[in-house]
């Protein structure tokens, strides 16, 4: 983009600039902002007055549902690398990678508590790299919700950053978002520190602690935050850190949901008051927000 756009309509200013850094930073994390990504609308009368003020959305298998086989192919990918690159026992690896996963919230995780040396870059892109993202189409219907609803809009994955783009480009998701905590926001590199090293605690969902640093970075308050994901300990999590959760995929309530959407798409059904409380402002903010459609690309 060769110039800032200013896009002005009556009561609403928005500003598309790129590169400009998502959150303060912390002395512990780093966030991953999103150049070209839309800035928050300016409405203070919404923001004084509404009852949530930022949505928190998972990615995989939340923006898009299981059944597109995104998840079983990147568990036969993760199995892949257990087997060939870190040469576990063919018999050992299927139960082993659910088990790990079960219990440290991530397979890469559990392996690296148990010792094995591999870099992280490495793994996520035999992991990453090779699945099948021609499954994910645009989404028109998504986008137009994301766009409608005038709250803060944040992604919190355990993957990284480079998968996180890809969806979201392969979806037509660019610009919906405000920024992406990721795996590389959980879990930065410090001087010194080297991607092998064995042994190495990675922070990721559905610790509460992974909860309490999307608070710290984003600057949230859990009171007025929404937080979308598709697996029910998660939830639980969010749910302790005072998020209110909603369960996705799922038409059935599960411990600490707040709500059950079947679908993303069944947003608006479920949680109209995400919209009510911005009124004209709303439909300002999507006329706007779809003519500023700009690429988008996750820095480290």
């Amino acid at each position: 983009m060769a110039s800032t756009t200013h896009l002005v309509t009556c009561v609403v200013c928005v500003q598309l600039v790129l590169c400009l850094p998502l959150f303060r930073s912390s002395s512990r994390y780093m966030c991953m902002p999103l150049p070209g990504a839309v800035q928050p609308v300016k409405m203070e009368s919404y923001a004084n007055g509404a009852k949530f003020d930022c949505l928190l959305f998972d990615m995989d298998d939340t923006l898009y549902p299981l059944i597109l086989g995104i998840n079983l192919a990147c568990r036969n990918n993760i199995q892949d690398y257990m087997l060939n690159k870190l040469q576990i026992e063919e018999s050992l690896v299927p139960k082993m990678c659910l088990d790990l996963y079960k219990e440290y919230g991530t397979t890469m995780a559990g392996l690296k508590l148990m010792g094995y040396e591999f870099d992280y870059d490495e793994f996520h892109a035999s992991v990453h790299g090779k699945l099948p993202y021609e499954k994910l189409k645009p989404d028109p219907v998504l986008r137009n919700l994301l766009l409608s609803m005038p709250q803060r809009k944040i992604i919190f994955t355990n993957s990284d950053e480079a998968h996180a783009a890809t969806v979201l480009e392969k979806m037509g998701l660019e610009g919906c978002f405000e920024g992406i905590i990721c795996f590389e926001t959980l879990n930065p590199k410090n001087p010194g520190d080297t991607d092998a090293s064995s042994g190495k605690r990675v922070l990721c969902k559905p610790s509460l602690e992974s909860m309490e640093a999307v608070v710290e970075i984003a600057k949230l308050d859990p009171k007025k935050t929404v937080f979308f994901d598709d697996s029910p300990r998660n939830i639980a999590s969010g749910k302790a850190a005072g998020f209110h959760t909603v369960i996705v995929g799922s038409s059935a309530l599960v411990p600490g949901a707040d709500v059950a959407l079947e679908s993303i798409h069944n947003i608006r059904e479920a949680l109209p008051e995400l919209w009510e409380a911005g009124g004209d402002h709303v439909e300002a903010a999507v006329d706007i927000r779809s003519a500023a459609v700009a690429e988008t690309t996750v820095l480290a």
